[in-house]
């Protein structure tokens, strides 16, 4: 019951920041381009500084050894996920006018706009290098395979294009990453006053991460959700398989069994916020990306107090 309390709790001061987004994009306070500002300073600037200054002061070049090679658990999963959706998808007759973006949805997360400030909430700050290993692989997966199902179902055919891919998965945050993992393992010292300001614009990540989020559900509108079929599908695939596959493959493992909630947590996050931005680009079915996302942002309040209740 405790574990439950405590899950509870965490998602609490999550949703509440998530509420002031959305009411305050009720209220006309924001709108396109203010939005697009307020997700640019959250991926450009304060995440990119958060990512630094969470590996410089929290880690040693041997936890950093140990660590990276676990990628191999996430992308795992997303590959195994990924085939589970083209036959979901063939099985249940998923509609053909989004069937890319419906596979793309169901075996990529939202690792950092959500999966950041919940995992911070549920385990604390030691739980974030173990957010930034899955963040690494679950990007990579996103802006190649992803953005290429996402693109096939657009209105005009494109090819994969491996430059702009590779442009999207160097990203801020993950250049930031990076950097920081570079600094540890050569063990280059920060001045005291540049640590200082990563660490303060670094804080403003998860705040304006959750007003975002509750700006995207303002912008969907709540009245306009469904429960199809289709949407009924990447549920069952973000809240049920994809954890549940997750914690099949690490449980028998010797991982520390921070990381193993943690992968566990991280693969059962809502849909990418990502998804409807890259559908409206490419002509695929932008309304369904974005009815996605806030469904599964709004159903994962439920769902990862559940799952702290099974893993503990």
């Amino acid at each position: 019951m405790s574990v439950f309390l405590g899950s509870i709790s965490g998602i609490i001061t999550i949703l509440v920041m998530v509420l002031i987004g959305y009411l305050l994009a009720e209220r006309g306070w924001f709108d396109d381009k203010s939005s697009a500002i307020l997700a640019r300073l959250v991926t450009q600037i304060g995440l990119p500084c958060y990512m630094i200054e969470t590996i410089i002061g929290r880690f040693s070049a041997s936890d950093l050894k140990e660590m990276l090679p676990q990628l191999r658990y996430p992308a795992l999963s997303m590959t195994i996920l990924l085939g589970i959706a083209l036959a979901i998808a063939q099985i249940f007759r998923v509609d053909k006018s989004h069937r890319g973006l419906f596979a793309s949805m169901f075996f990529n997360s939202n690792t950092v706009f959500v999966g950041l400030p919940i995992n911070q909430a549920l385990f604390g700050d030691r739980s974030i290098p173990y957010v930034l290993v899955y963040y690494m692989c679950n990007t990579t997966f996103f802006w190649t395979i992803g953005l290429y199902l996402i693109q096939r179902d657009g209105q005009s055919k494109h090819s994969l294009n491996w430059i702009d891919s590779l442009k999207k998965i160097l990203s801020p945050p993950l250049l930031g990453f990076i950097l920081g993992v570079v600094l540890v393992l050569f063990n280059v010292k920060l001045p005291h006053f540049v640590i200082a300001d990563l660490t303060y614009l670094g804080n403003i990540t998860i705040p304006l991460s959750m007003i975002f989020i509750g700006l995207s559900i303002s912008k969907v509108g709540l009245k306009n959700l469904a429960l199809g079929k289709d949407n009924l599908l990447i549920l069952l695939g973000r809240f049920v398989i994809a954890p549940l596959l997750m914690a099949i493959m690490v449980m028998p493992t010797r991982l520390p069994h921070l990381m193993k909630e943690v992968f566990i947590i991280q693969s059962a996050m809502p849909v990418m916020t990502n998804a409807p931005v890259v559908s409206r680009l490419y002509g695929a079915d932008a309304d369904y990306a974005a009815a996605m996302v806030t469904e599964t942002t709004v159903i994962t309040v439920i769902v990862i107090p559940t799952l702290m209740v099974l893993l503990g």
